[in-house]
């Protein structure tokens, strides 16, 4: 495996850490191995730890893609310079561990179930808040130069078997006919022909909007920005106390404590249960697993066929998204352990290398240069929420994207400073609306995801 580059002064990253059971998060832990922080170079430079008590006018926990997005936007849109929280380096957890994959969603439902479960006109305005939130990101890319090798050419949804067929035609023709979105089939030969020699694939629905980031520099481009615009990112400054008293937020953290009368969450999957009451239990920290390969030669690439950068996810419930990067290693990713504790088990990896070979047999047995895993914010309901939280004057969150938040999180970002600012928001289901809460049976769940886990591998896999 490549080598990580380093944190000054700091300690050896945890790759059993989980979210569910500790107590709480950092300070000073090196990145996770990932390929992206592996190839991204330094990160600009960042304000350092909070290192005394300090008044600021809105706080934002975490400095991720949601967190950063939100300091560029209450900046940008407000005059409001923020101040941002990180426990560890910027952008440590889920905006450096994913796939860089962003994809026209957010969540994990489809269009047809956004109908199933809101009607179609509601469907329609989240459609439109998600088309909306594709052209903030890609403008944001392309204002600020953010340098993050941007591969835009639309997203592949793969049938990895025939009978999953029949459903992606009905989606495309619902997302033809009721939404106006040109997506459209591909059969086996075609993908083959123009996309990927994926052998597992019987066709596939193209998406015109989705396209492939170098994720860590997409986060330290945002920083730069961040901070250009005048926000404070204070990283290696846990919040490990919440206290609300008199109108001001009192958030203590290890070198002191900041008062604020605003803040803004932005945690994802990191975020500790203790954080605040208010908080505990909204979502469920679900692990994914990723791979790179070394670079392959000439005869691999012709072997495997990939003639597009763009992102590949195939059908699977316990999916699998991959892509060839800009130079020339395969990476793919899917999900793995259920526990921290379990995450270091070869058969995870093992698993994740037969997918791949089962795809691309040309690559059974490569060695690999990085693998990684880290936790994923789903929420019980599966989509996304950007509240207030209405027991918690001048508290707001973004949370819950499933997996889905590369491309959503810079909207969302957004739309949480609009919060802040004391703005409005569209009349959405994932606006002005709470994540459930499940309480006491959000550690037990992990036993019902256990046997999900095996009912979805055994539904995914036979023919």
């Amino acid at each position: 495996m490549q080598a990580i580059p380093k944190r000054a002064g700091s300690i050896d990253f945890d790759p059993f850490y989980d979210p569910m059971t500790a107590p709480a998060l950092g300070p000073r832990s090196d990145y996770a191995p990932s390929y992206w922080i592996g190839t991204a170079g330094p990160a600009p430079e960042d304000d350092g730890p909070v290192t005394g008590d300090m008044d600021a006018d809105v706080v934002v926990i975490g400095s991720g893609y949601t967190g950063l997005s939100c300091a560029i936007h209450l900046a940008k849109m407000h005059g409001i310079k923020a101040t941002v929280l990180e426990a560890n380096g910027v952008a440590y957890g889920c905006s450096t561990r994913n796939g860089g994959q962003a994809q026209i969603s957010s969540g994990r439902l489809k269009r047809s179930q956004w109908i199933d479960r809101w009607g179609l006109d509601v469907a329609r305005g989240l459609h439109t808040e998600i088309s909306e939130a594709f052209d903030l990101f890609r403008g944001l890319i392309r204002d600020h130069a953010i340098d993050c090798d941007p591969q835009d050419g639309g997203h592949y949804y793969i049938a990895h078997k025939e009978s999953v067929l029949p459903s992606l035609e009905t989606e495309a023709a619902l997302l033809r006919n009721s939404f106006g979105y040109d997506a459209r089939i591909l059969t086996r030969d075609e993908l083959h022909q123009t996309v990927a020699r994926d052998m597992e694939a019987h066709g596939a629905m193209w998406e015109p909007d989705g396209l492939g980031v170098h994720a860590a520099r997409l986060a330290f481009g945002y920083l730069r920005v961040a901070r250009e615009l005048g926000a404070k990112v204070h990283t290696d400054s846990p919040v490990q106390g919440w206290d609300y008293r008199d109108g001001i937020h009192h958030l203590r953290i290890p070198g002191g404590t900041v008062r604020a009368r605003r803040v803004a969450v932005a945690t994802a999957a990191y975020a500790p249960r203790g954080l605040h009451p208010q908080l505990k239990d909204r979502l469920m920290p679900i692990m994914s697993n990723s791979i790179v390969t070394r670079v392959l030669d000439a005869g691999e690439l012709e072997a495997i066929g990939i003639r597009k950068l763009s992102p590949l996810t195939d059908t699977r419930t316990l999916r699998h998204y991959y892509r060839l990067l800009p130079d020339n290693r395969l990476q793919i990713g899917s999900r793995a352990a259920i526990t921290g504790r379990d995450a270091a088990n070869p058969t995870h990896l093992d698993a994740l290398r037969e997918g791949m070979a089962r795809k691309f047999p040309a690559l059974r047995g490569i060695e690999l240069d990085y693998s990684w895993w880290g936790w994923v914010d789903v929420s019980h309901d599966m989509m996304p929420r950007i509240t207030g939280l209405p027991d918690l004057p001048g508290a707001f969150y973004a949370l819950g994207y499933g997996g889905n938040g590369v491309m959503y999180s810079a909207m969302a970002g957004r739309r949480m400073a609009q919060l802040v600012a004391g703005e409005t928001l569209p009349d959405l289901p994932i606006f002005n609306n709470e994540l459930p809460h499940e309480g006491w049976k959000t550690p037990f769940r992990r036993l019902g995801q256990w046997g999900l886990y095996k009912l979805y591998h055994f539904r995914d896999e036979r023919r």
